[in-house]
């Protein structure tokens, strides 16, 4: 390739890396916005695990921090649980690199769970817990106002399925809640980033990923069915995923069967029109689908102040 093209290649390259990381900046920042996740004076704990999700909210936090209308910090927080071949000089070179504050938590909750669940027992119940505790107490420590995840779009989506196929349950992953020990705030800034382009942005940064499968055990199967077969759809019909996750944002409470979250016994002749009204003995209108975000720009003009910064 002459030195031209390479020049050219180089420019539409960074053309792409531009427009990949405007989309998750304002995925971003609006999600902070609508959720009032990020106020002033916040410490904020941006939980650090070495997979892509982390990294990339880690990377767009710091970026949108330099020019945030607020004021706040962040502190990354790794725990290491003292796996075997756990490479546990790759985070801090890392993070001397960004010269920001951080803090690696060094627990050996592995012998534990090795200790407590039976051979061939799944040990991500235990772990996960053990891991929860560890982090609340590492934000009380460091004075930490929000502790930050790194769950996505695609995560909510998928816990919204689990629940709804093996747990009988509407429920999902709320993009910001309190502990239930009631200490402290949890947040995560990306609930409206696809996992597609956290995975294309990571590779274009060439973060130094840390494999997730060190304990040995194996991946959520029936998380991953619900992966493949969203995967899936999002294939055959561009716009779907966008749509549902558009309606886990517009709910209707009226008009699902629910009768401990809508008064339905208090419904009569005099109760008059209450959230769309009868549509018992209408035909269902489907609207138009709402197009996939690789098929659209938005306006940034359209978007809340802290999405542009």
């Amino acid at each position: 390739m002459t030195e031209s093209g390479q020049q050219v290649l180089n420019k539409a390259k960074q053309h792409d890396f531009n427009k990949l990381q405007k989309r998750i900046r304002r995925n971003t920042g609006q999600a902070i916005a609508d959720f009032n996740m990020i106020e002033e004076g916040d410490r904020i704990m941006v939980c650090l695990s070495g997979g892509k999700d982390s990294f990339t909210m880690l990377d767009i936090l710091i970026s949108l921090k330099k020019s945030a209308p607020v004021n706040f910090e962040l502190v990354a927080v790794n725990l290491d649980q003292k796996q075997p071949g756990f490479p546990e000089h790759i985070l801090p070179t890392y993070l001397d690199s960004l010269g920001i504050e951080y803090k690696i938590v060094e627990e050996d909750t592995y012998s534990i769970v090795l200790d407590k669940v039976p051979e061939g027992k799944t040990t991500c119940s235990l772990c996960s817990r053990l891991r929860r505790g560890i982090l609340y107490r590492t934000a009380k420590e460091i004075g930490a106002t929000k502790i930050a995840l790194g769950h996505h779009r695609d995560d909510i989506l998928e816990t919204l399925f689990l629940n709804m196929f093996h747990g009988g349950k509407m429920k999902a992953m709320p993009p910001k809640l309190v502990s239930d020990n009631g200490e402290h705030v949890v947040i995560r800034p990306l609930a409206y980033c696809r996992e597609k382009d956290i995975i294309k942005f990571s590779a274009m940064r060439d973060y130094p990923i840390i494999p997730c499968n060190l304990c040995g055990s194996q991946p959520n199967l029936e998380r991953q069915n619900i992966k493949l077969m969203l995967n899936e759809w999002d294939k055959r019909f561009p716009g779907r995923i966008e749509t549902m996750f558009k309606a886990v944002q517009n709910v209707v409470p009226s008009h699902l069967a629910d009768h401990n979250l809508f008064d339905f016994k208090s419904i009569d002749r005099d109760s008059g029109v209450i959230n769309g009204g009868d549509i018992g003995f209408d035909k269902e209108e489907i609207p138009t689908q709402l197009p996939s975000e690789d098929a659209v720009e938005f306006d940034p003009s359209l978007q809340l102040d802290v999405t542009n910064i």
